[in-house]
């Protein structure tokens, strides 16, 4: 079965990325921070490489996974400008590391 980039963006359920955006957000209203869309692209990245392993030929994802990783280091370094404070407790608490 051959995933496309909009079966990918609606892979994760409202549960799930309901509770990513309460776990990450910076006020009470907030689903757009830099934080909130880096934890939910993450959690996209994450699903991807697993499909990936799985699916060694599907190249139309592997595609769909360097545009999210693009779009996460994108972020990453916008927020590392805006606040390194930020930056430094967000990629400790997602695993990642820069």
């Amino acid at each position: 079965m051959r995933l496309t980039y909009y079966d990918i963006i609606n892979t994760m359920d409202k549960e799930k990325k309901s509770s990513l955006i309460s776990s990450y957000k910076t006020h009470e209203k907030d689903t757009g921070s830099p934080e909130v869309q880096i934890a939910i692209i993450t959690e996209r990245i994450n699903y991807l490489v697993g499909h990936l392993k799985k699916h060694k030929k599907d190249h139309a994802s592997r595609r769909g996974l360097l545009t999210l990783v693009g779009q996460r280091k994108k972020l990453l370094n916008y927020l590392e400008r805006k606040s390194q404070k930020r930056h430094t407790a967000l990629t400790a608490s997602l695993g990642l590391r820069k």
